[in-house]
């Protein structure tokens, strides 16, 4: 099986670009976090195995919008399926499964710390900010461990840094053994106080 890892996510991104203004598919803006985000901001720089979605986002003269997904729009299901027979690799190398982190929302600000980036007319994709990354892999970091924690050292955060993102976290999990987790983690990152501090 030939996953995105050891991909160029630029090279596959202009290809599912180029997959949808082919399709006359209206412009479509997709929120990016995870490893890809990593990437390509330069933040990180490991291989992937996908590319995370955690929601869409559409640019108006109201301002900002950014919307809750279910799954990712029918064009761009079509265009991906097209991507991945050209390169080889799996389906579902661009997916939304960390979507559900839009069900409590993102951290206060997200979108105006994201940096966009256009493939083709029809396409842009807006990767999630170092600080953003933060509260994603402190989450991750506190539920899974692995990767996720040696992503979230390699960001170098700071404490206030890991308070904001703690705070954020807490919203999702309130549970007395997350934050225990949580606690945890607080400890491995050098800051073992700094949950003291936050209230549920």
């Amino acid at each position: 099986m030939s996953e995105v890892a050891g991909r160029n996510i630029e090279e596959l991104l202009d290809a599912l670009g180029v997959e949808l203004e082919s399709a006359a598919s209206p412009h479509i803006g997709l929120c990016v976090i995870g490893g890809a985000a990593l990437g390509a901001l330069g933040l990180v720089d490991r291989p992937t195995k996908d590319i995370d979605v955690v929601a869409s986002l559409e640019e108006s003269d109201a301002g900002v919008q950014v919307h809750a997904l279910s799954a990712l729009p029918d064009a761009v299901i079509k265009a991906a399926s097209e991507v991945a027979r050209q390169f080889g690799i799996e389906r579902w190398w661009i997916n939304v499964g960390p979507s559900s982190l839009m069900d409590v929302g993102l951290p206060s600000g997200f979108e105006s710390r994201l940096t966009p980036a256009a493939y083709g007319s029809a396409l842009t994709i807006y990767f999630a900010s170092r600080v953003d990354q933060i509260c994603f892999k402190t989450y991750a970091a506190a539920d899974v461990g692995g990767r996720h924690a040696i992503d979230l050292v390699a960001l170098l955060p700071t404490e206030q840094e890991i308070e904001f993102a703690l705070r954020w976290v807490i919203r999702h999990d309130p549970s007395e053994g997350f934050r225990s987790q949580l606690r945890g983690l607080a400890e491995y990152l050098g800051v073992p106080n700094v949950l003291d501090s936050i209230e549920e």
